[in-house]
């Protein structure tokens, strides 16, 4: 092997072509139980969408679940049951970046960004997010945006870290928000891209590197990044059992050894997002539907 081909292959992760599943798997609770920066906490159980009411108890059960792995949660909303994740959160000694879901209704970003700010007044609150994906869905105005995040920041304390999460290019194609964020919050799917599982992790560290040139010596946090387990394929990413397993494995080593503050999407399968993502969607757990860790 020549020295270049060596150092493509230290950077695109762990060799894991020569690994039985069984290795692979002992890998995988190995990586698991020594700990990840942070997890997307998926709340909805079978038979719940967003826009549902989501009940203390399922909360606590599921947070118990994940307790032993994670330092982090990130949540995306601040109401239907969902304001009650950041304190319950806390109780069980996980930190939490909050997020505020904004969307073309008008009334239900007034009750999210109050919501937020409620929470970062209490404490429950690491750091803010105002959005997720709005200038990618094209529901709000950058001004609009801007508004938001500017009456957040106002709101709650100076020692809250304030940011909008977004694909990691719009903070390059979107300087006014950028320079508005105390954190740069950028997902970065190397799968949506059409990626073959064995370019990814290179490709997901290009992506970071562009997110931190338009930081310009801000923070980056990746916010979500994880690898689909079943469903069709997209383009030239596949999802299957094994690749799944691969991308967290060379994710968590990567985010570990580089210090990448890293929150893995997803913590439980939610059937509800096959309607946004197609048959992919509702796959994207560490934990299945029935909250079965899947690996």
């Amino acid at each position: 092997m020549s020295v270049r081909a060596g150092k493509i292959m230290a950077l695109a992760g762990v060799n894991l072509a020569e690994k039985s599943e069984k290795e692979l798997k002992k890998l995988f609770k190995d990586t698991l139980q020594s700990g990840m920066h942070g997890l997307c906490f998926s709340p909805y159980e079978e038979g719940q969408e967003a826009g549902d009411q989501i009940s203390e108890e399922q909360i606590h059960r599921r947070m118990k679940i994940i307790k032993p792995y994670t330092k982090w949660i990130r949540t995306f909303s601040c109401t239907d049951g969902n304001e009650l994740i950041p304190e319950i959160a806390h109780q069980y000694g996980i930190k939490t970046l909050v997020g505020a879901w904004l969307g073309n209704d008008d009334d239900i970003n007034k009750r999210e960004i109050l919501g937020l700010i409620k929470l970062a007044k209490k404490g429950y609150v690491d750091i803010a997010a105002v959005g997720n994906e709005v200038m990618y869905r094209g529901d709000l105005t950058e001004n609009e945006l801007l508004d938001f995040m500017s009456q957040v920041r106002e709101a709650i304390p100076q020692e809250i870290p304030m940011g909008y999460v977004d694909a990691y290019y719009e903070f390059t194609e979107r300087p006014r928000i950028t320079e508005a964020c105390d954190v740069i919050l950028a997902n970065c799917y190397p799968f949506w891209e059409g990626c073959p599982l064995e370019y990814s992790l290179l490709y997901m560290k290009e992506m970071f590197a562009q997110a931190t040139v338009a930081a310009k010596g801000k923070k980056v946090i990746v916010t979500e990044t994880g690898w689909p387990n079943f469903g069709s394929n997209f383009e030239g990413s596949i999802p299957s059992h094994i690749n799944a397993v691969k991308y967290f494995l060379n994710s968590q080593q990567w985010s570990k050894e580089d210090g990448i503050e890293m929150f893995y999407f997803s913590s439980f399968d939610e059937s509800w997002k096959v309607g946004d993502e197609g048959d992919v969607g509702a796959f994207w757990g560490l934990w299945d539907k029935n909250e079965s860790l899947k690996f």
